[in-house]
């Protein structure tokens, strides 16, 4: 039974849901180091923003196949120190995207009212009304930058107030701005130029760390109020310092900051400066919610299910995944096959889906395609995760088209791997109520024949008394033939036909062909080259 790690505090749904699965181990008090030695003997591990799973923590990773991060960020995580190691990093997107929302409109009112500082005065026994007089928010501008779920939750809870909204975020359609009656600013200066209040919901990436910056605040209207629930690198700290001093910005609210935990920092001594300490998903019900979300990426994860919130493989859309699944296998072994007829160092693979999947997000089934090449073919262990950044590495060129006429079928997958400059393609599709994966071409020649687990292929000149020649050959060696198929025809359409008057034999066998089946038929007489490929994971024995 695997093995599954909580490293922090998660609502009791999501343990009990690993516990249905996996033996599971919860620890949450950890000394200096313990976390990086223990942590190769679990096979997932559930963290929150406490734990550090850095490049140099993974390294110790063992048999971890997959990190469940309940919550948003995974800045906690090097992904990509994940990704080259195949471990799937997961997170719960959704979990705390209401909570975040009203803890964003909760600062906001704090802000414009300066609760937190009337608070403390009359506790301290000060009865400071006027001092602390405010602003409404009523007919006053927010600005947000990133109209994601997040931000789109704030302007929709804002114009509640009377607020008037504009957001920048390049990646959001139009036809959502006009839907949630949001003006949409193509530039952040734009936004800048027209906030009474702005606050930030990007994610931490290169691009956006230190986005408001020195530069950013100049163009702000005098006196904005600034607030940032998202990450604390967004904020370049000495610079919102600067504009405090100078009035440019009337007050600002922070609960993330850019090292956490951290009780000392110069804002914390200005008075118009409100912070919480990183509690914009900390509710009782995102954590539970967080908890369980992520819970159940483990468990697909580690089950072969669908990680739909994986942040290093492609997510794809439910609808897409009812469709494509099917495909899935289809591709994983013609992605096998051409590497194995093909000869010599890859250096090219093309995907071409025809038909239907042409409307699809076809990237999982191009990740399968990889994996069939690739798999038992390096030294690394290769999965859904690892298979693109493996082929890159390896400096294999990876090109997926589409187009949505597919001839005689529905649905094609065409799969032409190059190496040494010969092209090798192969193409199937899957038939059937059972959607069984089936081979349509081959070595440039078309046929139809249901895939099994171990097949043959032979190119030989068509003459008389072939296909009896190789049912004898096998027969001699005690091994049966499922079914066969003959192609004669080549396709008219970027084939690679071997020579004219060839024809190409597939037959399906139930066990492995022995390679001295292949190499004593093809020494004979009219016979010009043969394989034996087995199409099981490489792992797989029979």
């Amino acid at each position: 039974m695997d093995k599954v790690l909580v490293a922090e505090n998660i609502g009791e749904s999501g343990i009990a849901l690993l516990r249905e699965h996996f033996d599971v181990t919860v620890k949450t008090d950890w000394a200096e180091g313990e976390l990086q030695r223990e942590l190769g003997e679990y096979d997932g591990i559930l963290i929150r923003s406490a734990s550090q799973l850095t490049a140099e923590v993974l390294e110790h990773s063992g048999r971890l196949k997959a990190i469940g991060r309940a919550g948003v960020g995974v800045d906690n995580v090097d992904v990509p120190a994940a990704t080259k190691r195949g471990i799937v990093v997961a997170n719960a997107p959704q979990s705390n995207v209401v909570t975040a929302a009203e803890h964003t409109m909760a600062l906001l009112l704090a802000l414009a009212r300066n609760v937190p500082q009337a608070h403390a005065a009359l506790k301290d026994g000060r009865w400071d009304r006027s001092k602390y007089s405010g602003v409404e928010l009523f007919d006053k501008t927010l600005g947000i930058l990133g109209f994601g779920r997040i931000g789109q939750l704030v302007a929709e809870r804002a114009q509640g107030f009377g607020m008037k909204v504009i957001a920048f975020d390049p990646f959001v359609g139009a036809d959502r701005y006009r839907e949630a009656g949001v003006e949409r600013a193509d530039e952040p200066q734009a936004l800048y130029a027209a906030a009474d209040f702005i606050t930030i919901h990007l994610p931490k990436t290169p691009e956006t760390e230190g986005f408001l910056n020195a530069s950013a605040f100049a163009q702000m209207r005098y006196g904005v109020r600034v607030l940032n629930v998202a990450r604390g690198p967004l904020i370049v700290d000495e610079d919102l310092q600067a504009a405090l001093d100078s009035g440019k910005v009337a007050g600002a609210a922070l609960d993330v900051f850019r090292s956490e935990p951290i009780t000392e920092h110069p804002l914390f001594a200005y008075p118009n400066v409100i912070v919480t300490p990183h509690l914009g998903a900390s509710t009782a019900e995102a954590t539970d919610r967080a908890g369980f979300q992520a819970a159940e990426q483990v468990v697909a994860a580690l089950t072969g299910g669908s990680v739909s919130t994986a942040v290093n493989v492609p997510a794809v859309a439910a609808e897409d995944l009812e469709v494509l699944g099917p495909f899935v296998p289809l591709c994983r072994r013609l992605g096998r096959l051409a590497a194995s007829i093909g000869r010599g160092t890859i250096d090219r693979i093309d995907v071409e889906y025809l038909g239907r999947l042409a409307d699809r997000d076809t990237r999982p089934l191009t990740t399968a395609v990889l994996l069939g090449v690739l798999a038992g073919h390096t030294d690394d262990e290769v999965n859904v995760v690892n298979a693109p950044s493996l082929a890159a590495e390896r400096g294999i060129v990876v090109a997926e088209t589409s187009r949505t006429s597919a001839r005689d079928f529905t649905e094609l997958v065409r799969v032409t791997v190059v190496c040494g400059g010969v092209a090798q393609r192969v193409v199937g599709t899957t038939l059937g109520s059972h959607n069984r994966p089936h081979l349509l071409e081959a070595w440039g020649r078309r046929f139809n024949l249901q895939l099994g687990d171990h097949l043959a292929l032979f190119r030989y000149r068509d003459v008389p008394g072939m296909v009896g020649r190789v049912g004898t050959a096998f027969g001699a060696h005690g091994v049966n033939i499922d079914a066969a198929a003959i192609g004669y025809e080549p396709d008219e359409e970027g084939a690679t036909p071997p020579g004219a008057g060839e024809a190409v034999m597939v037959v399906t066998t139930n066990e492995r062909v022995p390679q001295a089946l292949i190499d004593e038929l093809i020494a004979g007489p009219e016979f010009v080259d043969g394989r034996a490929v087995s199409l099981l994971d490489p792992t797989t024995t029979g």
